[in-house]
Formats: structure tokens, C-alpha cells, sequence
């Protein structure tokens, strides 16, 4: 069986307009996944055009959802070690840092007020949350001292993720590919995904992290505006993982 995804041409001015997102995962497929590295989908079809984008995909349904946190980690630390110092050069049209950081910025501030008025925020989510107002291009920029760029992912959560019977990971949904520091998936994997109970044994397994402090209040930007799509009183786990994330700076 296969996987079809298709996307409509984006808004223009939209973010996945300005970060062309649909046309990067179609590059990803044609030009990087043969030689990633570790486990994705198999492409049999990428299409670029007027009217849009088309991927035909191995079909990796059967496989169980999300990954192990220990399993997730050495994952990203195969792909980041793999394309460390390379990736930007081979592939110099991948994502650059900073990319559509301005229309990021404006999206932080304009959900905010809306966030700041749930009850189910916790003090120091609350209090960081609006610390980043007016911030979030300074944030942003704050990645680059995190690290060497390589090859990131760009949204490696649990959703991304599928593990097969005998424990293999695959990343799927590579709309994000970037040239970035490998922590920044990292902290994404962690903040999006990871029980903060789990969070020591998934950084004992990625190894040398220095550049995670500086990459954190980028991801809980994108962490609070996730949030900010569920109900109040639905969203425990991203307000628990953002105050362990809180609680690192």
C-alpha cells in the first residue's frame, strides 16, 4: 500500500508560503532521503507545480505511532552526527536560521493575549510566556549560538515518529527540513513529546547537548503556540513539558 499526500499551493504570505514548506519536503524526498541515513519512507513519486504538490509514500501505517524516548534521541544524534558541518553545503537551498522569524514574532503576539487568560497555565509558564512577548525574533536568533549546523528534521515530534515491530524508527512529515543545530530537534522531540520524567534518560541517549539552553525559548515559542490550538483544561502535558523547559533557563 502506498501514502498519498497532496498540498494545494500555500497562502501566499503565509508561513508555509515564505518557508516553502510543501516544495522543501518534495526536495527532501528527491534529493536528500537516499542518503539520510536513517529510516524514512520510501518516495515513489515527488511533484513539484502550478498546482501544488504530490507525494506518493511507502505506507508505514502498521507501524505503532510515536517512539520511545531513549529510541527517539539516538535517532536524531544518528542524523544530526551523520550531516554535522555538511548538510547546508550539499543541500544550500535547505532552510536557513531566522527564516520567516518576523512573521513567527507577529503569530507569538498576537495569540498571547488570548493564552495569557487560561486558568490552566501554571505561574512559571505564565510568567515566561509573557516574558517572550515583543522577544521572539531575540529568541530566534539565539539558535545560532547553539551549535554547528546539520541536517534537522524541523519538527520531530511524536507524531512524526513511527516505531516498527523490531524497534526501528522512521521520521515521516519532512516539511520542516532545515540546516540548523541538531539541539534544536532535540528540544523539540522533547518539549513536544517527551513525559518530563523521561527527559534525563532521552539526553543521557542524544549525548553532548551544550547548545540546548539557547534553542528553548525558540521551542516553547512554537510549544505555547501548539497550545494555544486546544481547550482549556485539554492541554496538562504541553503545560507540564513547557515548565520543565522553563525550569532549564
Amino acid at each position: 500500500m502506498t501514502h498519498l499526500k497532496r498540498r494545494a499551493p500555500a497562502v501566499p504570505g503565509s508561513i508555509p508560503d515564505v518557508l516553502n514548506m510543501f516544495e522543501s519536503e518534495v526536495r527532501f524526498y528527491r534529493e536528500i532521503a537516499p542518503y539520510v541515513g536513517v529510516r524514512v519512507p520510501e518516495c515513489y513519486q515527488a511533484e513539484s507545480g502550478p498546482d501544488g504538490t504530490l507525494l506518493v509514500l511507502e505506507d508505514l501505517s502498521a507501524w505503532t505511532p510515536g517512539v520511545d524516548p531513549v529510541a527517539g534521541a539516538r535517532a536524531l544524534r544518528d542524523l544530526h552526527d551523520r550531516w554535522t558541518g555538511q548538510a547546508h553545503e550539499r543541500w544550500p537551498w535547505l532552510r536557513p536560521l531566522g527564516a520567516a522569524e518576523d512573521l513567527v514574532a507577529q503569530l507569538y503576539d498576537r495569540t498571547w493575549p488570548t493564552l495569557a487568560t487560561r486558568r490552566d497555565l501554571s505561574t512559571p509558564v505564565r510568567e515566561f510566556g509573557e516574558r517572550l512577548v515583543g522577544k521572539v525574533v531575540e529568541a530566534e536568533r539565539a539558535v545560532s549560538r547553539a551549535g554547528a549546523l546539520t541536517l534537522v528534521h524541523g519538527d520531530a515530534s511524536a507524531q512524526n515518529l513511527r516505531t516498527s515491530p523490531d524497534g526501528e524508527v522512521a521520521f515521516l512529515d519532512w516539511e520542516d527540513v532545515s540546516a540548523a543545530p541538531g539541539v534544536l530537534d532535540l528540544a523539540w522531540f522533547l518539549v513536544s513529546s517527551v513525559d518530563s520524567a523521561d527527559w534525563p534518560d532521552a539526553l543521557d541517549a542524544y549525548g553532548e547537548a551544550d547548545g540546548l539552553t539557547a534553542v528553548l525559548p525558540s521551542v516553547a515559542v512554537q510549544g505555547y503556540l501548539s497550545m494555544s490550538d486546544l481547550p482549556e483544561g485539554s492541554a496538562d502535558g504541553w503545560i507540564a513539558r513547557l515548565e520543565a523547559a522553563v525550569g532549564m533557563l
